[in-house]
């Protein structure tokens, strides 16, 4: 049994209904139970030309999936709520993306799967979600706290508690 922590997103449509869509399939797979949830945040897209700002969450949940399995059962989903992959490398609009950032405290570096998340130190969508639910806990690569990472972000993108972005 394994604890994980996920990232989820999306900046399409029902961003929200999405988000929770991805939570609940997660939790009715076998093998993965929720813990809890961080709160809601719209986010400013991170390393993509959009206007579509993201709602991101992260999902604490155990789990007796390998992460490879894992890996299978997240991109099932998001393939069912109609995630679309682009054939490029860069990122483009999606219905609910979901990444696993940490699983224990396990150091992955497969051809498709790298745990701990190789970019989530960079970002602030995820770092502020991560805050919330385990400030204290040490990335096992960087050996930092998630508020020590988050301290160290140099030029965070936008994030916001959901529904608190004023448009100016």
């Amino acid at each position: 049994m394994a604890i994980v922590y996920l990232s989820l997103g999306s900046n399409c449509g029902d961003r929200i209904g999405f988000v929770q869509q991805a939570t609940s399939l997660l939790n009715a797979a076998d093998g993965i139970t929720l813990i809890r949830t961080s709160a809601f945040y719209e986010t400013e897209p991170w390393g993509m030309d959009s206007e579509n700002w993201f709602v991101n969450a992260v999902v604490e949940m155990k789990t007796t999936l390998s992460p490879q399995k894992l890996l299978e059962e997240c991109q099932r989903i998001e393939h069912q709520l109609g995630r679309k992959r682009a054939d490029s490398s860069g990122y483009s609009d999606r219905t609910i993306d979901i990444d696993i950032l940490f699983y224990g405290k396990e150091i992955i570096n497969d051809e498709n799967l790298i745990i701990p998340h190789k970019f989530l130190h960079l970002r602030a969508f995820i770092l502020v979600p991560l805050l919330e639910l385990i400030p204290n806990f040490e990335h096992p690569v960087l050996h930092k706290t998630i508020t020590e990472l988050h301290n160290d972000l140099e030029n965070p993108e936008m994030v916001f508690l959901y529904g608190t972005r004023v448009e100016i």
